[in-house]
Parts: C-alpha cells; sequence; structure tokens
C-alpha cells in the first residue's frame, strides 16, 4: 500500500480532500509520467502544473536556449537563465517547486528518428512545439503508440486545444482538423503577427489539466471537441471535431503507415 509522507500530506492537502482525487488519484499522479514536448508559451504554465500536481517523472524537449524575447510568456525561466538551454532551465524551476518530481531532459529536436524512443515511456504527451512539420510527426506518432495526445495552439489573442485519446476508437486525430501542413507563409509567426503572453499560460494551464483528468479518469476530456479562445472578447466555445473516415492516418484506408517528416518551413511559434 502506498504511503504518503507527512510533507506530501501537506503538499497535496487541497488534492487529496477532493473527492474526485483523494489519496489514490494522488498515488496515481505520483506513480504518472508525462511528456512535454517545447518549453516555451504552452509548455511552460504546463510543466508548472503538472509538477505541481505531483505528477511524478516529467520529461522535457526542446533543443533551444532561453533569449530575452521568450520571457514575454516563458514563465519557467527568467533573466539570469538567458543563454541557457530551455530544458535544464525548465528542470531547476521544477525541481524547486517539487523535490517529488522526476524532471527527464531531452535537448534534442524532435525528428522521426528519435520520436518514437522519447514517446514511448510516457502515459499522456502535451505537444507545445513552435512548428506544423513537428506537431505532426507528433501526432503520428501518439497514434501508432495509441498514446493520448494534448495539443494546444496559440496566435495573437487567439488560443485552441484539443484531445486526440489514441486509445479510443472514436478519437479523432490531429490530421482530421488539418490532413496536411499548410503551404510556407500561409500562417504567420508570432514574430510576424505577435502573441499576447498571457494566452500561454490560458492554453497551457488548460493543457496541464486535461492530462491530469486523463490520469486520474475523471470528467470529460476534450476529445471529439476543439476549445477555440478569443480572448479580446473573452469567449470560449466548442466545436466539435469528429474523425474523418478518410483521414490518410487514422481513416479507413490509411495511407500514411510510417512516419514522415515536411520541411521545417512553416513556424507557427506558439
Amino acid at each position: 500500500m502506498f504511503k504518503f509522507t507527512e510533507e506530501q500530506i501537506k503538499r497535496y492537502a487541497r488534492h487529496i480532500i477532493l473527492p474526485e482525487v483523494g489519496g489514490k488519484g494522488q498515488e496515481k499522479l505520483l506513480k504518472s509520467k508525462v511528456l512535454v514536448v517545447g518549453a516555451g508559451g504552452l509548455g511552460s504554465p504546463a510543466l508548472l502544473y503538472l509538477a505541481a500536481a505531483g505528477v511524478g517523472k516529467i520529461g522535457v524537449v526542446d533543443y533551444d536556449v532561453v533569449e530575452l524575447s521568450n520571457l514575454q510568456r516563458q514563465v519557467i525561466h527568467n533573466t539570469s537563465r538567458v543563454g541557457t538551454p530551455k530544458v535544464e532551465s525548465a528542470k531547476k524551476t521544477l525541481k524547486e517547486l517539487n523535490p517529488d518530481v522526476e524532471v527527464i531532459t531531452y535537448n534534442t529536436k524532435i525528428n522521426k528518428n528519435n520520436v518514437m524512443e522519447i514517446l514511448k515511456d510516457y502515459d499522456v504527451i502535451l505537444d507545445g512545439t513552435d512548428n506544423f512539420p513537428t506537431r505532426f510527426l507528433i501526432n503520428d506518432a501518439c497514434y501508432f503508440l495509441k498514446k493520448p495526445l494534448v495539443s494546444a495552439a496559440m496566435l495573437r489573442f487567439e488560443g485552441q486545444i484539443s484531445v486526440f485519446d489514441f486509445r479510443r476508437e472514436d478519437s479523432p486525430c490531429y490530421r482530421c482538423l488539418y490532413p496536411e501542413p499548410p503551404p510556407p507563409g500561409l500562417v504567420p509567426s508570432c514574430q510576424e503577427a505577435g502573441i499576447l503572453g498571457s494566452i500561454g499560460g490560458i492554453m497551457g494551464c488548460i493543457q496541464a489539466t486535461e492530462a491530469i483528468k486523463l490520469i486520474l479518469g475523471i470528467g470529460e476530456v476534450l476529445v471529439g471537441k476543439l476549445l477555440i479562445m478569443d480572448a479580446l472578447s473573452m469567449d470560449f466555445r466548442k466545436v466539435k471535431l469528429k474523425k474523418d473516415p478518410n483521414c490518410p492516418l487514422c481513416g479507413k484506408e490509411p495511407k500514411i503507415k510510417e512516419l514522415m517528416e515536411y520541411e521545417q518551413s512553416c513556424d507557427i511559434h506558439f
């Protein structure tokens, strides 16, 4: 039987008194493994709340270094860490927040040669990456591995999020929404269009919440739903997202049967 330490009982007290979580749920969290791809505007708040919740093992994938322009939205980093690899900066913050958490860092770029090996041991995957090719690659890898994927995006004053739970036969995938990456230049990057930093906080927190719900098996997760937020009007709306029978990945006659890579030509900088 799992035994909490006195410190853990104090740390997770507000979880433990929730009937939907309780001691058993907190034990699940402490034994769970979540991978966050991208330690940027979305990954930063998601990582902070996953660690605070007591997720036992957190993987962080990023190959970039902290830049001053990141700090407007990437709240896991700070000014003193400019020039430091993002994965190391994130690990330091998470360990200071919660020593219970084991943080595994991958200071590398996700590609078709390493993605399956990196993802395979985790229970839930969070995608906070900044370009379409990587997002398609992560979607495809999660589909082949039957891993639940929590995918979010943001630009300017807007954000969107959905959950693709590939353990379920009825779950759509990212390609049901976007069959192929858009042509280069069609979607502006945040350098071109800008981004309100707090949008990342909102969407990243929702990502963490959906991951926790998946681990605990509680509530209704955003499978088959696309949640869209417009911060200027503070309007949240859900759009039904159905599995596409003609999807090239998860449809009735799939054309994609192995991992493929697109050129890194259309940054969207989430």
